[in-house]
């Protein structure tokens, strides 16, 4: 008896061991049903306050746009010709002070010329006889003495020989380098005794009084550049500011480049200003006092259009505009943006219609 009745004990204790155990079970895992379950709202809510990002705005306001474009261009002497000779010869002269100043009409080169200087003095003698024979066939022309066709074929070979002198005469001329015009001489490439030809290049001579700039337009502001008109240039390497006014356009658009060609007269005097350099043409073409410009990375571009983000009520609105002007941080919007909305600049790209917005920081300037 004694046995059946620890047996029967035995089997209690382990019945409510049991019963515990598994209580315990139950409990834990409702408690891990509930972490569960409340887990996945606790990182939805965590989501939601990571998504609201911060972004920064700009207050669009009315401001003073000035269009400008900056071309490429180049400084020209305003008169440059590369000096050659007419004729082949030898050199017999040479007078190419090179880096100075001569004036109009100097003679700087000179070919032997005995052969051409020997015709003519043959020439003039034979009109001096001429001459005599033609006067003394007058007074018997008078008398009766000759034939009216003696007289006048003595007087055809006069005039002949007049001819012939002024032909000889320019063909001295052709052995004869002159200034075309007051300027300042380069290097020479000739010497005493050198034979040439009409296509050696003698020097090069240009005019300092005056330099042209020579630049070239896009097409679409072709018609904004007239006579007169005021431009500012610098020189590459240099900020210094330099003034010109338009002389004249070529009148015709490239078919290669599509650009116009347009000529100034630089009004600046400098030591800086040589022929053939690189310059920076800045062309002032109208204002706006009333702009609204906006950062550049603001534009989301589209296929065929372009968007801004609008924050309105504390959230994200995309808004479709039309450009003008495009400067080096900014951008002209003419249509779609009153003055005083505010533009998302950055993060734009995460927005989605109707975000709530919070802003890092916010502009009125570029």
């Amino acid at each position: 008896m004694r046995v059946l009745y620890d047996l029967k004990n035995d089997y209690l204790r382990m019945k409510k061991k049991t019963i515990w155990i598994l209580v315990f079970f139950i409990l834990l895992l409702a408690c891990l049903i509930k972490v569960g379950i409340s887990h996945p709202k606790e990182k939805e809510k965590s989501s939601k306050k990571e998504s609201i990002k911060k972004v920064n705005g700009f207050v669009a306001k009315p401001s003073l746009l000035i269009n400008e474009i900056t071309v490429s261009g180049s400084l020209l002497a305003f008169e440059e010709v590369e000096l050659r000779n007419e004729v082949a010869g030898r050199v017999v002269k040479v007078n190419l002070p090179e880096g100075k100043f001569v004036r109009k009409g100097t003679l700087l080169v000179k070919l032997f010329d005995d052969d051409l200087q020997a015709g003519l003095r043959k020439y003039k003698s034979q009109l001096d006889i001429q001459k005599q024979i033609l006067k003394r066939q007058s007074e018997l022309l008078k008398v009766n003495g000759i034939s009216q066709n003696d007289y006048e074929a003595t007087g055809l070979q006069v005039n002949s020989l007049i001819a012939d002198i002024e032909e000889q005469k320019a063909q001295i001329r052709k052995t004869e380098v002159l200034a075309p015009f007051d300027g300042v001489i380069g290097l020479r490439n000739i010497s005493v005794g050198a034979i040439v030809s009409s296509s050696t290049p003698v020097a090069t001579i240009r005019s300092e009084s005056h330099l042209k700039l020579d630049f070239f337009i896009p097409e679409k502001y072709g018609s904004a550049i007239k006579k007169g008109m005021k431009v500012k240039f610098s020189l590459s390497g240099n900020d210094k500011q330099y003034d010109a006014t338009v002389l004249a356009t070529e009148r015709g658009i490239s078919e290669d480049t599509r650009n116009l060609k347009a000529r100034a007269v630089v009004n600046s005097k400098s030591e800086d200003l040589i022929p053939g350099a690189f310059a920076n043409v800045t062309l002032r073409l109208g204002e706006n006092k009333t702009a609204l410009v906006i950062p550049t990375q603001a534009i989301i571009p589209q296929e065929n259009e372009k968007q801004v983000i609008v924050a309105k009520k504390g959230k994200a609105h995309f808004i479709f505009v039309k450009t003008g002007i495009r400067k080096a941080a900014g951008i002209e919007i003419t249509e779609g943006i009153q003055p005083g909305d505010t533009i998302i600049t950055n993060g734009v790209l995460f927005l989605k219609e109707g975000s709530k917005l919070l802003y890092s920081k916010v502009n009125d300037r570029l």
